[in-house]
């Protein structure tokens, strides 16, 4: 049976060049550092698939950067690029900037084919807010797209992750229905489910469905970190592979100290906007 293999990155942060840095850091460099390190590779992925927080400030010319720098490592990778929104993306921006159409706060998501693998790319922004939710619309639309399987299967891409993680203040930024999404793909080929958004590897399962999230691009977080949200100097993604009808997922961390970038205790953030 035909095997996939892809890579997933996820939180990326890029603003244009000329505004300060986040933390200091250029965050393209650091895609550019896991781009390199995917080149390298003995297989070639088929795509990359980026799984939202595409810009930190969510502004136009982000998105006209980010385009021109997503085509320019698209080519040098010799591989097509796919991109997902998330919490820090703005639409109307996105479809000016990055899609090159007139501004819309219409939600983007879409299904494309590599081989016989079906890769849904869903939309779990909620506008203002950390955690997420598929709407109706979205949930309708995947019911009648997978009711026609594909070759191999469907992954579902999406911000917002489904599986709990360590601690209570993270578990608050996770999707808020899981179960309509699970219900919705019950009894289809979906084998797989890969997000974002909590810049951390964390692995578990959706109704016996496999889900990983992956570490940022930009910068990870410290999972077991209580009472307080602690950014760390890190990058990582997933390599992911479909073979037998199962999504296979190698967490990967970039080499790195993992230095303390901030640290915001969470009673003294909630002090101060009371």
């Amino acid at each position: 049976m035909e095997s996939v293999f892809f890579l997933h990155i996820t939180d990326i942060h890029i603003n244009k060049a000329d505004k300060q840095p986040l933390f200091g850091l250029n965050m393209a460099d650091k895609l550019h550092s896991i781009f390199a390190d995917i080149g390298k590779l003995e297989v070639k992925p088929a795509f990359v698939v980026i799984s939202g927080d595409l810009t930190h400030d969510g502004d136009t010319e982000d998105y006209r950067y980010l385009k021109n720098f997503l085509e320019t490592e698209a080519r040098a990778l010799g591989v097509p690029i796919h991109v997902a929104l998330g919490n820090h993306d703005t639409r109307e921006a996105f479809r000016e900037g990055y899609l090159e159409e007139e501004p819309s706060d219409a939600s983007y998501y879409y299904s494309f084919m590599s081989g016989g693998l079906r890769v849904v790319v869903l939309n779990t922004q909620v506008p203002g807010s950390h955690y997420g939710f598929v709407d109706a619309d979205q949930l309708a639309w995947l019911k009648q797209l997978l009711a026609e399987p594909a070759p191999i299967g469907t992954i579902l891409v999406h911000h917002h992750p489904v599986v709990l993680t360590p601690t209570a203040m993270m578990d608050s930024h996770l999707l808020q229905n899981p179960q309509e999404l699970a219900a919705a793909i019950e009894g289809s080929d979906v084998i797989g489910l890969l997000s974002g958004h909590i810049h951390f590897h964390n692995i578990g399962v959706l109704n016996g469905i496999p889900c990983a999230s992956a570490d940022g691009s930009a910068f990870g977080l410290d999972p077991m970190a209580e009472g307080c949200m602690r950014m760390l100097e890190r990058s990582g993604f997933n390599y992911v592979l479909v073979k037998n009808r199962h999504m296979i997922v190698q967490p990967m961390t970039m080499p790195g100290e993992q230095r303390v970038l901030a640290e915001y205790d969470l009673k003294k953030l909630q002090a101060a906007h009371s």
